[in-house]
């Protein structure tokens, strides 16, 4: 099959930067939406609070939910998994290879959000192209082999390449004539346009397009279901939709998440289950949630789903150093309740700062990091890329990461046999904290070179630790049902 597609950005920047979104109308409303929501945590916490003991696995295993809410996938040992990586290959000229996978895990990050498109698995109707799925294939082959998991997004930004972006093919965007200007000063304005608007209430109204996104979805899971690195499926990048004649952004937002989007993620559900009954489904809210506005997304009646949601600061993202604001407390008070009732994982899909090396935005992900830890469980940074003049790039030109961005390389708990507790990681000290119940097997905690050069002083209560330099690992075993404490120190 022909291999077909549309020039892609040569930059590496999150193209989905600069949200000036809407109407002071409609921003005036979110603190009172941010305060509906219950508060997980305070600006000045810096972890979990520690585990208490007591069953906490799910009916079928695949999940350890903590006391406090967090709900972790657990491997086949049954242990509590942490993810930690990288969104990647969003763009033609960057696509992974396997030494791409191979450098990641020697990073000790077990985890990929793989970018992939409508517009390259299907650039003509009802023709897949072959090379394409063989790629997603070779990346999957070498993610099988590393011991990566990876979560396969089906991306789109401004719909797709009709509107300059990437996406849905071209014989999918339907505009009915509407007007299209693009605003080269901010990229995520051109959403707002009547034309893009449009094409997504064809995606979600028209039944054949409705159909074909369902195929599409039976083919890809058909093809990569059995991958034993094939976490699961993010169903649909940042979704979004059209806006009824005077009606603000915030409840617009509530309107297409509880209607077409819910409605569409139903029927993708459907498609993906028809073919692969095991993998985890991520869903995704708009991007409102940013802004500390809780998801409308309904329920739905799958047991493998995972919440999925995006972690940007808008000031940052259109150029600014983060001024220490409550933008991270706001986001963290809102962003739990969903996931938390329907007991669901929440993994941070996307986040990440176009130059983490001004003082304000290194502190932004510092922060980003601990709230994180408390109510994540898991997170893959936007961007897999190496550059020592800023961007998204969340590496130096070396490999190692970019200044600012340490707090994201540190050590952590990549699998708890037992009940995850309180964790933290200190990048300006080296010292790393980490507490849980005990379960019957070993626990492991990646600990990293790039942050303890010589090997990190251990102290360990309700176990016992033992360090593998060469591995970079601490392997921990303990009676079932003790409380461990670990700390690492420089």
């Amino acid at each position: 099959m022909k291999r077909k597609g549309a020039p892609m950005p040569t930059h590496l920047h999150r193209t989905a930067a600069g949200l000036a979104l809407a109407t002071a109308a409609a921003l005036a409303l979110v603190p009172t939406a941010a305060a509906a929501a219950a508060p997980v945590g305070t600006e000045t916490s810096s972890s979990r609070p520690a585990a208490k003991p007591g069953p906490a696995a799910s009916d079928d295993g695949s999940t350890v939910t903590t006391p406090d809410g967090p709900v972790f996938i657990t491997d086949e040992q049954g242990r509590a998994l942490q993810l930690r990586g990288y969104n990647a290959a969003k763009y033609v000229h960057d696509r992974l290879t396997p030494a791409d996978i191979e450098s990641m895990a020697d990073q000790g990050f077990n985890f990929l959000r793989l970018v992939v498109q409508w517009q390259y698995f299907e650039p003509e109707q009802g023709d897949y192209d072959e090379a394409y799925f063989d790629y997603v294939d070779s990346v999957l082959d070498a993610a099988d082999r590393e011991g990566v998991h990876v979560m396969l997004d089906m991306h789109q930004d401004v719909y797709g390449p009709v509107f300059g972006a990437s996406g849905a093919p071209e014989w999918a965007t339907r505009t009915d004539g509407l007007p299209f200007v693009d605003d080269p000063a901010n990229w995520f304005n051109n959403y707002f346009q009547p034309a893009v608007m449009r094409a997504f209430t064809h995606l979600y109204d028209d039944a054949d397009l409705r159909a074909a996104q369902q195929q599409l979805w039976v083919e890809v899971a058909d093809r990569f279901e059995g991958h034993d690195s094939l976490l699961g499926y993010d169903l649909f990048n940042e979704p979004f939709g059209e806006f009824n004649e005077d009606e603000d952004w915030v409840t617009a937002s509530a309107r297409i998440e509880s209607t077409k989007i819910s409605d569409m993620y139903d029927r993708l559900i459907d498609a993906v289950r028809s073919v692969d009954e095991e993998s985890w489904i991520f869903l995704e809210p708009t991007v409102l949630v940013g802004y500390g506005v809780p998801t409308q997304l309904r329920t739905f009646d799958d047991p493998k789903l995972g919440y999925a949601p995006h972690f940007y600061n808008t000031g940052v993202e259109e150029g600014g150093d983060w001024t220490g604001d409550d933008f991270v407390v706001n986001y963290e008070a809102a962003i739990s309740a969903y996931p938390t009732a329907n007991g669901m994982p929440l993994i941070v899909g996307e986040w990440g700062v176009p130059n983490s090396r001004t003082p304000g935005n290194a502190a932004l992900v510092a922060a980003q990091v601990a709230a994180m830890e408390r109510f994540a469980s898991g997170w893959s940074i936007w961007y897999y890329c190496r550059s020592d003049g800023g961007g998204y790039c969340a590496m130096d030109a070396a490999g190692g990461a970019a200044p600012g961005n340490e707090p994201a390389f540190g050590p952590y708990a990549r699998a708890i046999s037992g009940v995850p507790g309180a964790e933290h990681f200190d990048a300006a000290t080296g010292d790393y904290t980490v507490s849980f119940t005990a379960g019957a097997g070993p626990s492991e905690i990646w600990v990293p070179r790039s942050t303890y050069a010589q090997a990190p002083e251990v102290s360990i209560t309700g176990g016992k630790a033992h360090y593998n330099a060469k591995k970079q690992t601490l392997r921990i075993t303990a009676k079932p049902g003790s409380q461990v404490t670990l700390t690492l120190e420089r």
